[in-house]
């Protein structure tokens, strides 16, 4: 894992990881909710009109599932992760529609190194996803963990 770009070191407390961006497609929303979410809303553009939420709207599942995408491809996966153990809280803000562009950030708020085992850090991030207007429609905080740059070597 020595060739991995971010271990718990390069997560600067304050510091702001870029997620990149996402097209929320109609299609990708519908076969999500058919497999995971069939509420109608999710699954077809009249009864999403019908509803408070506007149009064919992303369950928040799926935004869920969207924001996992989206950290890995901007980080995760050229990390030292060791998974998580757990997320603090999510909240869907506003609902995310059928062609909404998707950017977002994950902003480093507290870290530690684990007592128990110390090539082992925390890293709690507050992420936010915008839909294309500026609007936040997403937030979660997790804590992740990670192998020190010491730790790494040794694996």
């Amino acid at each position: 894992m020595t060739e991995k770009k971010w271990a718990y070191e390069d997560f600067p407390e304050g510091g702001t990881l870029d997620l990149g961006s996402k097209l929320v497609t109609a299609d990708e929303i519908i076969a999500f909710a058919s497999e995971f979410d069939a509420q109608p809303m999710h699954l077809d553009e009249e009864a999403g009109k019908a509803s408070i939420l506007g149009g064919l709207s992303a369950s928040g599942w799926h935004t869920c599932s969207m924001f996992m995408r989206m950290m890995c491809d901007a980080f995760l996966l050229d990390s030292t992760s060791q998974g998580s153990p757990g997320i603090d809280y999510a909240r869907w803000k506003k609902p995310v529609l059928a062609g909404d562009i998707l950017t977002g950030r994950s902003t480093v708020i507290s870290k530690r190194t684990s007592r128990s085992r110390p090539n082992i850090g925390f890293v709690t991030l507050r992420a936010e996803l915008f839909n294309q207007r500026g609007e936040s429609v997403f937030e979660l905080e997790n804590t992740g963990m990670f192998l020190t740059k010491a730790g790494a070597g040794a694996v």
